[in-house]
C-alpha cells in the first residue's frame, strides 16, 4: 500500500502567513477579474469605501455605518483570496521541500564509461551533467539526476519523491531500471545513464506542477463560472429594480445599502471558494503520490467509464519470475533444483536471479565456492546459460535452444518433457529447458507474477462502475490466463501501439471517458490519447511525458484514489453551490423585510428573525456573508467525502445536508451577529 505524503495543516503558520500576504497581492483587479463574483464584490467595496470617505469628510450621511459595510466587503474579498492562497500554499510548501532536497547535488561522472571495470570518476555539480553521461552512485549518495540503470543492483530510498518509507530495488533491465534524481542509494551501487538535462528532471517538473496553481480552468469550472456570472447579473438587475421600487414607495435606500444588498445576494460563497476547490483537488492527488499535469484530467477521472491497463510492469511485475521446477521421470526434484541453480549462476537477467532465489528458498541450496567450474553467461544469441563443472555440462535456457544443445527436436524429446512444456505454455507461462550433457532433466516454469492485492482492487473499480481492460502483446492464451488471475473484465491480446490507440478512439467515439495506465514507450500514444493518462513513475521517460498524470508509487489500481478525488471535486462544487444558493434564499428574509417594513408594515410578518433595525439587518448579513467563507475553507480544501451511491441518493443527500443547511445557517448566523452588534452598540 502506498504511504500518503504528509499533509500540512490548514492552520499551519508556515502556510497561513504567506497565504495572508498572497491574499493581499490577489487584490490586484487584473488577477481578480478571473473570478467575476469576487471581482464585482471588490468593485462594490471600492465604491462603498469612496462613499465612506465622502461622508467622513463632508459630515453628511452615516459614515460609521458605511465604513463598517466597506470594511466587511473588503474582508469578503480577502477571505475569498485567502481560501485560494491557502490551497496554493499547501502545494508550494511541498515544492519547497523538494527544492531543498535537490540543492547542492554533486555527481561522480565516470571518466571511462565504456570500461565496466574502471570506476575512475570526477566530481562535478549535478547541474553540469549532460544527457548520456554515465555516473557512479554508491551507498549513501544522492542520485544526481533522472536516468536509466546500466549496471548494478541497489536498494534506493525514494521517500523524498513518493512518501513511501520502504526502500525499492533498482537494477538494469526490466521495469525497475528508471531512477529519479533526488532519491538516495541505501546499499550497493549503480551505474546510471543520465536521460534529462538540468532543469528538466522529473523533480523539476514536479516542482513546476505543484507551484503551478494558476492552472487553466476545467470545462466544469468554466461552466460553473458562467452560471455564477449569470446569477450575479440577474441580482444586479434585481437590485436596480429594488432601487426603483424604493424610489416609488418613498423608502430611502443609500448606495451603501444597495451595495451591501447586491453582495449578500450574489453567490459570493461558492464564488470565493471555487478556485480553492479545484486547487485542493490537485493537492489531494499529490498526497496520494500522484502528480497531475492537468486539472481537466482530474475532473475527467470523476466520470471515467473504462480503464485500460498495460500488463507488463503494470498488472504484473515487469520481469517473469520462476514459480516451479518440473522434473522429467527419473529425475529427483532436488537434483533438478541443484542443476538449475548451477546453470543460472552466470545468468544476470532478472529471470536468472529469480531462478537462483527459488532454488535457494524452496530447496535450501547454497551456491558453490567461488572459482569452481567454468560459468557460461547467458547471451541473447545462444539464449542459454550454464556451467561446466566436474566434467558435467549443465545448461538452462529456451526450450528449442536446449533441445538443440542435446541434439534433439520436440518430436524426439521425452513425452514427459513435452508434456511439462505444454502445461506451462497453456497456463500462460514461459517454459525453460534444463539439460545435463545430452540428458534432459526437466522444465522451469517462468510466469508473469500478478502484483499482490490487485484482484481486490479491480473488484473495487468494478463496484464504482468502471470496466477494466488489460492490453498486452502476449498471445491470447497467455493473456487469458493473466486476465483471469488479475480479475480484469476483458483483455486485448497481441496489441500493437496502433491497436491500443484505435481501441481508445473507438470507445471515445461511443461517448465514454477512457483512462489508461501504462509504463512503456509503446504505451505512450495511448496515454496521450486517453482522457486520463496515468503513467507509472517506474516506466520510461516517453510514457511519463505522454500521460497527464504520473503515479509515483507505480500502482495500477491507484486510479481508485484518482477517481474518488475527481468525484470529490465535482461533489464538493455541487454541495457548496447548493449551500450558497440556499444561503441567498435565506438572506432575503433578513434583508428585504427589514428594508421595506417601514413603508410596507405587512412585510413585518416575514421578519422572522426579529432583527433590531434595517441597518443591523444589512450589516449582519454582510458580516455573515464574509465569515461563512472562512468557515467553509476547511471543507473546500478537504472535499466532500466520496460515497459510491447513485445520482438520486446523492441529490437527496445534497439537498438535505447542504440545501437545508444553507437555509438554516443564515437564520442562526445573522441573528447571532445582530445580537452582537446590538450588544456592542455598533448600530
Amino acid at each position: 500500500m502506498s504511504t500518503k505524503a504528509a499533509t500540512p495543516s490548514v492552520f499551519d503558520p508556515a502556510i497561513l502567513l504567506p497565504a495572508l500576504r498572497d491574499a493581499l497581492i490577489k487584490l490586484d483587479p487584473r488577477q481578480l477579474v478571473r473570478n467575476p463574483v469576487i471581482f464585482v464584490t471588490e468593485v462594490v467595496a471600492v465604491v462603498v469605501s469612496a462613499l465612506w470617505l465622502q461622508e467622513l469628510l463632508t459630515g453628511i450621511g452615516a459614515p460609521a455605518f458605511s465604513g463598517q459595510i466597506a470594511a466587511w466587503l473588503w474582508f469578503t474579498v480577502l477571505f475569498a483570496n485567502f481560501a485560494e492562497a491557502v490551497a496554493e500554499g499547501r502545494g508550494k510548501a511541498q515544492a519547497e521541500s523538494l527544492k531543498r532536497g535537490k540543492a547542492d547535488l554533486f555527481a561522480k561522472r565516470l571518466l571511462f564509461p565504456n570500461d565496466e571495470a574502471d570506476t575512475a570518476s570526477e566530481v562535478i555539480p549535478a547541474t553540469a551533467l549532460k544527457v548520456g553521461d554515465i555516473v557512479l552512485v554508491e551507498a549513501g549518495d544522492i542520485i544526481p539526476g533522472d536516468g536509466e540503470v546500466v549496471a548494478g543492483v541497489a536498494s534506493v530510498n525514494e521517500s523524498a519523491i513518493t512518501g513511501e518509507s520502504a526502500p525499492v530495488i533498482r537494477e538494469s533491465g526490466g521495469d525497475r531500471s528508471a531512477v529519479t534524481g533526488g532519491t538516495q542509494i541505501i546499499s550497493d551501487w549503480l551505474r546510471i545513464r543520465i536521460t534529462t538535462r538540468p532543469g528538466e528532471s522529473f523533480v523539476d517538473r514536479m516542482i513546476g506542477l505543484i507551484e503551478g496553481a494558476k492552472r487553466q480552468k476545467t470545462p466544469n469550472e468554466i461552466a460553473l463560472s458562467i452560471l455564477l456570472s449569470g446569477l450575479t447579473l440577474v441580482f444586479l438587475i434585481a437590485v436596480v429594480t429594488l432601487y426603483g421600487l424604493a424610489l416609488y414607495s418613498g423608502t430611502e435606500l443609500s448606495i451603501a445599502v444597495l451595495a451591501a444588498l447586491l453582495v449578500t445576494l450574489i453567490p459570493t460563497t461558492i464564488g470565493g471558494l471555487l478556485s480553492a476547490i479545484g486547487i485542493a483537488g490537485m493537492d489531494r492527488l499529490i498526497r496520494f503520490n500522484v502528480i497531475a499535469t492537468s486539472g481537466r484530467a482530474v475532473e475527467a477521472a470523476g466520470d471515467v467509464d473504462t480503464l485500460l491497463l498495460d500488463k507488463t510492469g503494470t498488472i504484473t511485475f515487469g520481469n517473469r519470475m520462476a514459480s516451479e521446477f518440473l522434473p522429467v521421470e527419473g529425475i529427483d526434484d532436488a537434483d533438478l533444483a541443484q542443476a538449475v541453480l548451477l546453470a543460472s549462476l552466470a545468468d544476470e537477467t532478472a529471470e536468472g536471479r529469480s531462478i537462483v532465489a527459488l532454488a535457494k528458498a524452496e530447496y535450501g541450496l547454497a551456491e558453490p565456492a567461488s572459482g569452481q567450474g567454468r560459468p557460461i553467461p547467458f547471451s541473447a544469441q545462444t539464449r542459454i546459460s550454464g556451467i561446466d563443472i566436474d566434467g558435467r555440462e549443465i545448461r538452462k535456457g529456451a526450450v528449442d535452444a536446449v533441445l538443440r544443445f542435446v541434439g534433439l527436436d520436440r518430436s524426439q524429446a521425452p513425452a514427459e518433457f513435452n508434456a511439462a512444456v505444454d502445461l506451462v505454455a497453456r497456463t500462460g507461462g514461459t517454459p525453460l529447458g534444463v539439460a545435463d550433457g545430452k540428458r534432459l532433466l526437466g522444465v522451469i516454469h517462468l510466469k508473469d507474477v500478478v502484483k499482490p492485492g490487485i484482484k481486490e482492487r479491480f473488484a473495487a473499480l468494478r463496484s464504482m462502475g468502471i470496466r477494466t481492460v488489460m492490453v498486452t502483446g502476449d498471445n491470447p492464451v497467455t493473456a487469458a490466463a493473466i486476465a483471469s488471475e488479475a480479475g480484469v473484465d476483458d483483455f486485448l491480446a497481441e496489441a500493437t501501439p496502433e491497436q491500443k490507440l484505435e481501441f481508445i478512439r473507438r470507445e471515445q467515439e461511443g461517448g465514454r471517458l477512457i483512462a489508461m495506465c501504462g509504463d512503456g514507450t509503446n504505451d505512450a500514444p495511448a496515454l496521450a490519447q486517453a482522457d486520463v493518462g496515468v503513467a507509472m513513475q517506474s516506466g520510461t521517460q516517453a510514457a511519463r511525458e505522454a500521460g497527464n498524470m504520473v503515479d509515483l508509487d507505480s500502482s495500477p489500481t491507484k486510479l481508485i484514489e484518482i477517481v474518488e478525488i475527481g468525484k470529490q471535486i465535482l461533489m464538493t462544487r455541487g454541495s457548496l453551490t447548493t449551500f450558497s444558493i440556499a444561503n441567498d434564499v435565506a438572506k432575503y428574509f433578513a434583508i428585504i423585510p427589514a428594508l421595506f417594513m417601514a413603508t410596507y408594515p405587512e412585510l413585518g410578518a416575514l421578519n422572522v428573525m426579529g432583527l433590531a433595525s434595517p441597518e443591523s439587518a444589512i450589516l449582519s448579513a454582510v458580516i455573515f456573508n464574509a465569515l461563512i467563507i472562512v468557515v467553509l475553507i476547511p471543507l473546500a480544501l478537504k472535499g466532500v467525502k466520496y460515497r459510491p451511491v447513485g445520482a438520486a441518493a446523492l441529490l437527496r443527500r445534497n439537498l438535505l445536508v447542504y440545501g437545508l443547511g444553507g437555509l438554516v445557517a443564515p437564520f442562526v448566523g445573522i441573528k447571532l451577529v445582530d445580537l452582537a452588534l446590538s450588544a456592542l452598540n455598533l448600530i
